[in-house]
């Protein structure tokens, strides 16, 4: 977020809106499009649903992405922590076999 509140028209489903964003105009025109496309493809598929089910369905395949997203970097960060605790115990033995073999080095 850029901080610089700007006035930005989008289209969506055919309709105009103006959006007050932070976000550099680029952002909230992808923004828009991915949206206008969730429900363009909706409405191509089903034509008879009405254009408020079809906002509506976009809104929850859009809901679900984000859920999966949001799980998968979860899992991810998990997996970094765990990989990052793994190293630490690795560097922790290595330092504990240099000291060892330092020690018998010098016992000969």
């Amino acid at each position: 977020m850029n901080g610089v509140k700007q006035k930005i028209t989008v289209n969506i489903a055919g309709h105009d809106f103006s959006l007050i964003s932070g976000e550099p105009e680029a952002h909230v025109q992808r923004v828009a499009n991915l949206v206008d496309g969730e429900i363009r493809s909706i409405h191509e598929a089903s034509p008879a649903l009405s254009s408020q089910a079809s906002m509506i369905l976009a809104a929850t395949n859009i809901a679900d992405r984000l859920i999966r997203a949001e799980e998968t970097a979860e899992s991810l960060r998990k997996q970094l922590k765990d990989y990052i605790e793994e190293v630490a115990r690795t560097k922790n033995e290595l330092a504990d076999t240099r000291r060892e073999l330092n020690k018998l080095k010098k016992e000969k």
